[in-house]
């Protein structure tokens, strides 16, 4: 056995010697010290050797592993050094082939989309965090400290700064209250953003999605003036034929509230599916930012904004918005 060892070294040896280009030392490794090549053939046979043996020739075969990787990468520095670049020389100077433009998300997209049509009805865009307090969040929403809204399995909390307590914003109808603690009246405004809920996905769920919230407060707004805007919206958005309905709802934010539903196909079928919630300003969340609601009233809503780019695209499952499959994504 260690005859053959010796062997298999000089044949090695000879075989490295000859292989004059990087393509040959690539076929050379395989061949002899690669994951399936000679040597590994070789230790192999280890199992077979006598028992009072296998020390010697597993210490031989592990010099001979050695040897053999060592010897490789010398020769592969001598071949390197003369041998020059390998493939085609490209001249990273020249101007080369425009590379084809990539294309925004779908959510991207529809989000810009939305904004412009409510842009073209006088809503002007306004911004808020995603991290927010509890009196943003609820108190100033007109959400008591009892409202199971409020409760720890149905919100991401984050502890505590400063003696308040932070989470993640679960609706984009904090951005109502820093627009009206910010901005003189009247205020005709639009915010999109991500919200937060520890909610099961399915097929219209997710824990992470995207709303646009929209504020009017003014002298004299109605409830026919909310209705007039979500209907032109819908049939701006997606067409003479779109179908929405105001259902009677609750919000502590709102009075009175509705639920928006639109028609949509999913897998095949044709439901309506809830898009948000809306309905007047309540006085009381006038009140938290010092706006009179003898003086003042305005409507609130809030759109899931996937629920939308999914009826406008045809898409039956909210979760392939989030799984970034590019054959998914190359089809808007």
């Amino acid at each position: 056995m260690p005859a053959d060892l010796d062997s298999a070294q000089s044949e090695a040896s000879a075989a490295l010697a000859a292989a004059g280009t990087l393509d040959a030392l690539d076929a050379w490794k395989s061949a002899w010290i690669g994951g399936s090549g000679r040597l590994k053939t070789i230790m192999a046979g280890l199992k077979d050797v006598p028992k009072d043996q296998k020390p010697a020739f597993g210490k031989r075969l592990n010099e001979l592993k050695a040897a053999l990787e060592a010897a490789y990468d010398a020769r592969r520095a001598e071949v390197e050094a003369t041998a020059g670049p390998r493939g085609p020389v490209i001249d990273v100077t020249e101007p080369g082939a425009p590379l084809a433009e990539g294309r925004r998300h779908v959510l991207s997209r529809t989000i810009d989309e939305i904004i412009d049509v409510f842009g073209r009805m006088g809503f002007t865009l306004a911004e808020g965090p995603e991290v927010e307090d509890e009196w943003h969040n609820f108190t100033a929403l007109n959400i008591p400290e009892s409202h199971p809204a409020r409760d720890a399995t149905d919100n991401f909390y984050m502890g505590e700064q400063g003696g308040v307590k932070r989470l993640l914003r679960t609706q984009t109808s904090t951005v109502q209250i820093r627009a009206m603690e910010t901005r003189p009246l009247p205020i005709k405004v639009v915010a999109t953003g991500r919200v937060y809920r520890p909610d099961t996905h399915d097929a219209t769920h997710y824990s992470m999605f995207h709303q646009i919230e929209g504020l009017y407060v003014d002298r004299g707004v109605t409830m026919a003036d909310l209705k007039t805007t979500l209907v032109q919206f819908a049939k701006a958005y997606f067409g003479a034929e779109a179908e929405v309905r105001m259902r009677p709802s609750f919000f502590p934010f709102t009075e009175p509230s509705a639920e928006v539903d639109m028609k949509m196909r999913i897998r095949g079928e044709w439901k309506w599916v809830e898009l948000g919630g809306c309905g007047m300003v309540d006085p009381n969340v006038l009140r938290a930012v010092n706006v009179d609601p003898e003086e003042w009233t305005g409507f609130a809503f809030g759109l899931g904004i996937e629920r939308i780019a999914m009826r406008r695209y045809g898409i039956s499952d909210i979760r392939w918005l989030f799984e970034n499959d590019a054959r998914f994504l190359r089809q808007f």
